[in-house]
């Protein structure tokens, strides 16, 4: 079986936003509030660039 060599998604996989760190519910991540629009999902009466527009966004927890 050839690979065309391209990276996609897997199937049903939500496209990230430039602000996650991985896809929602990867082990070892959690939501948080996006801190460019503080959870507003807005910046100057646009949609926030980093969170999609959602106000969160899905990030590493740290660990020991």
């Amino acid at each position: 079986m050839a690979s065309s060599g391209a990276s996609a998604a897997p199937a049903g996989a939500t496209p990230l936003n430039p602000g996650d760190e991985a896809q929602p519910g990867t082990p070892g991540t959690g939501e948080n509030t996006c801190p460019a629009c503080s959870g507003t999902g807005r910046v100057s009466n646009a949609p926030c660039q980093e969170c999609g527009g959602t106000g969160v966004i899905t990030e590493g927890i740290g660990g020991g």
